[in-house]
């Protein structure tokens, strides 16, 4: 048997929240909702990073990662 639990928010955002729910239930709303706001941190982080670096940073960095996998053993 699944538990479940009471979360209180105040009214009007359980009315704008219900709106964009539709006919989901509320578990599977809010566990999309945290996946949505996940993949566009990540996505913007990325953005962040690829306007960041050059390509000779992209470079030095693969270099770093084939030397460590080269060093890199299972025992």
């Amino acid at each position: 048997m699944k538990k479940y639990a009471t979360i209180s928010v105040l009214k009007d955002v359980k009315e704008v929240l219900g709106k964009e729910k539709g006919d989901r239930d509320w578990s599977n709303f809010l566990l999309g909702l945290l996946t949505e706001l996940k993949e566009l941190r990540a996505r913007v982080a990325f953005e962040e990073l690829r306007r960041t670096l050059d390509a000779e940073d992209l470079e030095r960095i693969l270099k770093s990662s084939e030397e460590f996998r080269k060093g890199f053993t299972l025992r």
